[in-house]
C-alpha cells in the first residue's frame, strides 16, 4: 500500500454515517468489562455524481480500554467529514482522535481504489500466521479453550491472564506445557497490567517456568523508568500495548522506546492512531531493534478486512494477533477466514458482500 498522510479529490465529495449494534454470540470479558453488544458507526464516503461506488470505514473504539469517549468521537467525526466534503481533501495527521483516523483511512482507501473494499493491489495469496486468543473466563474454560485451539491447529496460543486466582492461572499453563513442549505450542501471556511493582518480578519468574513467548504489559502504564528496569531484569521478554496509547509524536514514541527499551510492542489501528500512527510505532521501533506484532480490536468485518489486507502487505512471517469476528451474530460476510493457525482470504467474491 503507498501510504498517504494527505489527499485531494477533483469531484464533489458526499459521505453518510450509519450507527450499528454489533451484538455478541457470549458475552466477551475483557480487563476491564464484559461486553455483550457494542455500538459502533459505518462511514460511506462517495462522489456526489456517483454514489452507487463507497468507500466503507468502521469507527468502532471500545470505550474505557480507548481513552476516547462517546461524544468526542461522534463529534470529531462529523467534523472532519463535513471538512472533508466542503475541501475536498483531507491530511490524517490532524486527527487527533485514533478511532475517527482509522475510520476515514478505511473509507478513503477504498474509494480511491474503486470502492471494492481494497486498500491494496496486493493478491494476498499467502496466509497470515496467527495467534489463538484465550479469553478471559474461569480458568477451566480458559484451560479448555487454550487446548481447543492447539487441537484446531494453532501453534500460537495467547493466554489473558491476571483476573483469576494466580496459583490456579500457573496450574493452567502447567497442564498445557504438559502436553505440549514449547517445539510444538508458543505460549504468549497477556497480564493487562494486573501486577505490581512489589510482585511482578516474583510472578514472572513462576510463569517463565513455562517457556513463555512473551507477556504483554505486566504493569500498568505510566512509569517507565521501572519498567525499563523490569526488561532489563524480567526472565519473561516483555511487550509494550496499553503503554502506547496517546502516545502520537514521533519524537515521543522515540523517547517511549529508548527509554523501556521492551522487547516488543503490540500495536491495534483503531486504537494507536490508525494505520499512519502504527506505521510511525513500527518505523521507529525498527530504528531502536524492537520487534513488533499487529491485533485487531474487536472490529466487525470491515474493519478486519482492512487490518488484514495491511498485514499482508507487509509479508509477516511472526503469528499476529488478527481474528475473523466470528464472536458476533449479526457481523457482516468475513472475507477472511481461519484454518489451522493462519488467515486466509477467501477472494475477491467475499469483498463484494461487505455492503450496506
Amino acid at each position: 500500500m503507498d501510504y498517504k498522510e494527505n489527499f485531494r479529490f477533483d469531484q464533489e465529495i458526499e459521505f453518510s454515517i450509519i450507527p450499528f449494534k454489533l451484538r455478541f454470540k457470549k458475552p466477551a470479558k475483557t480487563s476491564r468489562d464484559t461486553l455483550t453488544e457494542r455500538e459502533i458507526f459505518f462511514i460511506k464516503i462517495y462522489y456526489k455524481e456517483n454514489p452507487e461506488i463507497y468507500g466503507l470505514g468502521e469507527c468502532s473504539p471500545i470505550y474505557g480500554l480507548s481513552p476516547e469517549d462517546p461524544i468526542t468521537v461522534e463529534t470529531t467525526l462529523l467534523n472532519e467529514l463535513n471538512l472533508l466534503k466542503s475541501t475536498r481533501s483531507i491530511d490524517f495527521g490532524n486527527i487527533s482522535v485514533s478511532s475517527v483516523r482509522f475510520s476515514l483511512e478505511m473509507a478513503i482507501y477504498d474509494l480511491i481504489n474503486g470502492g471494492k473494499r481494497r486498500i491494496s493491489n496486493h493478491s494476498f495469496g499467502l496466509p497470515i500466521p496467527i495467534n489463538g486468543l484465550v479469553w478471559m473466563n474461569p480458568v477451566e474454560v480458559m484451560k479448555k479453550d487454550g487446548l481447543d485451539k492447539i487441537l484446531d491447529g494453532f501453534s500460537t496460543v495467547k493466554f489473558k491472564i491476571g483476573a483469576e486466582d494466580f496459583n490456579e492461572e500457573l496450574e493452567m499453563l502447567r497442564s498445557v506445557r504438559d502436553r505440549f513442549d514449547s517445539n510444538r505450542i508458543t505460549i504468549r501471556l497477556d497480564a493487562n497490567g494486573a501486577f505490581n511493582e512489589k510482585n511482578v518480578i516474583e510472578k514472572l519468574e513462576q510463569l517463565s517456568k513455562f517457556d513463555i513467548h512473551s507477556i504483554e504489559q505486566p504493569i500498568a502504564p505510566g512509569n517507565w523508568n521501572f519498567m525499563n528496569e523490569l526488561v532489563k531484569s524480567s526472565p519473561i521478554p516483555i511487550a509494550l500495548d496499553e503503554e502506547l496509547i496517546g502516545i502520537s509524536t514521533i519524537e515521543k514514541k522515540r523517547l517511549l522506546l529508548e527509554t523501556i527499551q521492551p522487547n516488543y510492542i503490540v500495536l491495534k489501528p483503531m486504537l494507536h492512531g490508525g494505520l499512519g500512527g502504527c506505521l510511525e510505532w513500527i518505523a521507529t521501533a525498527r530504528e531502536t531493534g524492537v520487534d513488533f506484532w499487529i491485533t485487531s480490536m474487536l472490529e466487525s468485518s470491515v474493519g478486519l478486512n482492512i487490518i488484514a489486507q495491511w498485514v499482508a502487505d507487509m509479508n509477516v512471517d511472526m503469528p499476529q494477533g488478527l481474528g475473523t469476528g466470528g464472536l458476533y451474530e449479526n457481523n457482516l460476510p468475513p472475507a477472511w477466514e481461519t484454518k489451522e493457525g493462519y488467515l486466509y482470504f477467501k477472494g475477491l467474491e467475499a469483498l463484494s458482500q461487505i455492503q450496506l
